[in-house]
């Protein structure tokens, strides 16, 4: 489904965008791709290329982390396959069977090459719905066969840089600058505890720019391992920063993907001469299970503030996920409706099946899928983004992100043990994104 959403008011301060309109239509439950396949391909057409052109299959790759001590996304590939079995057996896209390949990059930049380059040998015509913090590893291979990146996760600011790339949502620059901007009015000094990595760097910067444009100092700059076992010095060392010499208490803000839960164990038994000190973080680093494993309504994430990218999973538009995930991954404890990664994968093969349907019955290949994405094919995610369309003449062209074209975030709060929304709608982050000190 296709329908637009209603136009919001842009805020810079903070969660007071206008409300989402309540969805009737869900997603369209027609699923997307084909059978799973693994390094010997998985009831590939030998000598057909995804590119063909004819009634051969269409290629395309899913990638992410797995069985790695830092995160893991397994419900992304998971997902595909999904999408796979029930989009072969209505008929494949346009009488064409969607081959899917899935590589796990194992949060290591070698791997993360190997599989672009696997993308690349087995003819793939985009990269759909992955998850990598390896931009500078696998872009470059990517680039050079000219295929195209739908859907990332958000991880780094390449994702929104690249020619190449066509992102479904507004990454870590939107989550952290909504998050700073719900955070200025109502926190003291505030920590960031986050990845000693590259990805990592890039973070500071942009929960700043919320803080900033809300009037509050920046954030304190804290590093910290990402695939630790204990984070007991550096909840330690945040607490000690926080909640003194100030009217307010303080905010730590720990943004480690997985390892998110493992510092907030730590933090828990470390904060009792700060009960005043507050958390927030964004979701992918947090969500309802992690939330109840830390102790619920008497567990520290009690109010905090976590930012996403969609409607709450309670929301009608997700009814196409769970029908889906109900018909084709039940028992499946890998794909969550309520996983950001699994919910970026269902909207970037929404966004790849239009693109198909776009090419009629012509060529479907690496070049002809980038084509019509260039063109500005404009695609409905069925209200869960603003209507997507990517060019290089966007909003935030300007200050680095001229790919990123849904800066929208939705607010939500840990209020007696449950994460809900603490405000209707979303919120547009792109005049706080502006202002960003990411050169």
């Amino acid at each position: 489904m296709t329908g637009r959403r209603p136009i919001r008011s842009t805020s810079p301060d903070g969660p007071r965008g206008r409300s989402r309109a309540t969805r009737t239509a869900a997603l369209s439950a027609g699923a997307l791709v084909a059978c799973a396949s693994l390094a010997a391909g998985c009831g590939v057409v030998p000598g057909a290329t995804g590119g063909s052109g004819d009634d051969g299959p269409i290629t395309v790759m899913t990638w992410a982390p797995q069985d790695t001590g830092a995160t893991n996304k397994p419900g992304m590939p998971a997902l595909a396959q999904a999408f796979a079995r029930s989009v072969n057996a209505q008929g494949g896209l346009g009488g064409r069977k969607l081959n899917v390949l899935t590589c796990n990059d194992h949060n290591d930049s070698v791997d993360a090459a190997k599989c672009a380059r696997r993308a690349v040998k087995e003819n793939a015509v985009a990269v759909v719905g992955s998850y990598s913090q390896h931009a500078d590893s696998f872009f470059p291979v990517l680039e050079g066969a000219r295929i195209p990146y739908i859907g990332g996760y958000g991880l780094t600011n390449t994702e929104f840089t690249s020619p190449l790339s066509y992102p479904v949502n507004g990454g870590q620059p939107a989550l952290l600058a909504g998050l700073g901007s719900a955070l200025a009015d109502s926190c003291g000094p505030v920590t960031l505890v986050r990845p000693d990595t590259i990805a990592g760097d890039q973070l500071p910067p942009l929960l700043d720019s919320g803080l900033v444009s809300g009037g509050h100092e920046r954030s304190h700059d804290q590093r910290a391992a990402e695939d630790a076992t204990s984070y007991d010095d550096q909840s330690e060392q945040a607490l000690a920063r926080e909640g003194t010499g100030r009217a307010e208490a303080g905010c730590v803000v720990p943004v480690l993907g997985d390892r998110t839960g493992t510092f907030m164990d730590s933090f828990r038994r470390t904060r009792g001469d700060h009960p005043g000190v507050r958390t927030a973080t964004v979701l992918g680093s947090v969500d309802q299970t992690t939330v109840n494993a830390s102790g619920g309504a008497s567990g520290p994430y009690e109010g905090a503030y976590v930012t996403g990218w969609y409607p709450s999973v309670g929301d009608p538009a997700w009814d196409g996920l769970k029908k889906l995930i109900k018909e084709q991954a039940f028992g499946d404890n890998d794909v969550d409706a309520a996983d950001a990664g699994v919910q970026t994968t269902w909207i970037a093969y929404t966004v790849f099946r239009q693109v198909v349907e776009s090419l009629g019955d012509g060529e479907v290949s690496a070049d002809t899928v980038r084509r019509a994405l260039d063109d500005g094919l404009e695609v409905g995610t069925g209200g869960l983004t603003p209507d997507l369309r990517w060019t290089f003449a966007g909003k935030l062209a300007s200050v680095g992100f001229p790919r990123l074209v849904n800066a929208e975030v939705t607010l939500q709060v840990v209020r007696e043990g449950r994460l809900v929304s603490a405000r209707e709608g979303a919120v547009d982050t792109t005049r706080t994104l502006r202002n960003a000190d990411v050169a």
